[in-house]
């Protein structure tokens, strides 16, 4: 199956050096319909100075379902999601709760996307 999904630019940039194997979403209802073997084509969100959208497919290798975002976090390698493995994972974690609430983590739980570039 395919999906679409958007990402800001540094973690699209991370997927497409081939540093980040792991997507951090909310287990929500568009997630819950993700299997092993789908592909998700990922759309950068352009800059304001960016007229063309760029898109990266990747291969859906593995799901990891995890209560909360700061269990998931504090169970991988930093190197997982693009970052050197002596990475602030506090400051790591807070970021993630800028775009998500405490609330949607409590109402749907996290997934780790494991993600091979193709």
């Amino acid at each position: 199956m395919l999906h679409s999904m958007n990402l800001n630019a540094s973690p699209f940039e991370r997927i497409k050096s081939g540093k980040k194997i792991i997507e951090i979403r909310l287990f929500d209802e568009k997630r819950q319909l993700l299997n092993l073997g789908d592909i998700i084509n990922f759309s950068r969100l352009p800059d304001s100075e960016e007229l063309t959208v760029q898109v990266l497919t990747v291969k859906v290798t593995g799901l990891l379902h995890y209560q909360t975002f700061v269990d998931l976090v504090n169970d991988l390698p930093m190197v997982y999601f693009g970052y050197p493995d002596d990475s602030d994972r506090d400051s790591f974690i807070k970021s993630i709760y800028n775009i998500y609430t405490s609330e949607q983590e409590e109402k749907y739980g996290v997934l780790g996307i494991k993600i091979k570039l193709i």
